[in-house]
């Protein structure tokens, strides 16, 4: 049982960092600047290498449970990596096919580059932490633009 409730928890946890992390890239200059080179090309680097990024920047805080027991350890590192898999697959998604996140009322990231939101809408794969902290902005969602894109699967998007 552990395992799993420790699953679940580094999923959990793993989107609230990523949302503060997206929020204070807009906060600071000094660490958003990478971040706002990827808002002036508005593009994701492909789910394989937004993959590896989140698991570089995440590794640290994969590993302490290991310190509890292996099962512990096991359950949190398959968590945080099951939701780094997720989140890269959702942000590049969100940049090639929006209208695939159907998991969402919006896809909060793309419509935080369509309209060049810097205070709203933070979250890459999942919209929680944005209504929970007020950072939701609700726009108007399909617009004709998405409407008349031509028709695409959930997997025909650059994996590298």
């Amino acid at each position: 049982m552990l395992p799993i409730l420790l699953f679940v928890s580094a999923f959990v946890f793993s989107s609230f960092v990523e949302y503060w992390i997206h929020r204070l890239m807009h906060a600071n200059a000094r660490i958003g600047e990478r971040h706002r080179d990827h808002h002036r090309r508005n593009t994701g680097q492909g789910v394989l290498w937004e993959f590896l990024d989140y698991v570089k920047g995440a590794s640290l805080a994969m590993l302490p449970f290991f310190l509890v027991s292996w099962q512990a350890g096991l359950g949190w590192l398959l968590g945080a990596l099951a939701y780094a898999v997720f989140s890269a697959y959702a942000h590049q998604l969100q940049h090639e096919n929006p209208t695939k996140c159907f998991w969402m009322k919006m896809p909060v990231h793309y419509i935080h580059h369509k309209h060049g939101m810097w205070e709203h809408n933070f979250g890459l794969g999942v919209d929680w932490w944005d209504h929970l902290f007020r950072t939701y902005k609700p726009m108007p969602w399909p617009t004709e633009v998405e409407t008349n894109e031509p028709e695409r699967g959930y997997w025909a998007l650059r994996w590298w």
